[in-house]
């Protein structure tokens, strides 16, 4: 059982709360920018990793950050969609911690982002760890003390 007072929640394993790479909505380098908003719009999700053909994370990309990118000065130039690949306007700083990070660690990084992407020691993209995920197991443990506490 998962203790609060103990220290066990913060002693989880975050890769037995982490989505896999392999279900983790994602593109390439070199893919262009519509292809990306179309992962992005049929997915739901508000940014997705960006990886190379070796599956090593270089940044994500959010429609927001595309929308910007296609901003002319009076009108939104669709066109730009097709000329214009998700490594030029991608954001390089990414939230990122190694399989093995503590989920204290984790937890602080949580506050001011939606998942942290999950890297092996070698730098493979090994998945995502999101935060609703992590507030969920705390809400079923602080709902388990409850019940035990009455």
């Amino acid at each position: 059982m998962i203790n609060l007072h103990s220290g066990e929640f913060l002693q989880l394993n975050i890769v037995d709360l982490m989505i896999p790479s392999e279900r983790v909505a994602h593109v390439q380098i070199g893919n262009n920018l519509e292809h990306a908003l179309l992962v992005l719009t049929k997915s739901g999700y508000t940014a997705i990793p960006v990886l190379d053909p070796h599956y090593k994370l270089h940044g994500l990309i959010s429609t927001p950050i595309i929308m910007e990118s296609i901003l002319g000065l009076e009108r939104i130039e669709f066109e730009k969609l097709e000329e214009k690949h998700v490594e030029e306007v991608m954001n390089k700083s990414v939230p990122r911690v190694k399989t093995n990070e503590s989920m204290k660690v984790c937890l602080e990084l949580l506050v001011n982002h939606p998942f942290l992407c999950l890297e092996a020691e070698n730098g493979f993209f090994e998945g995502i760890l999101p935060r609703s995920t992590v507030l969920n197991r705390l809400n079923k443990h602080i709902k388990m003390m409850n019940r035990k506490a009455t």
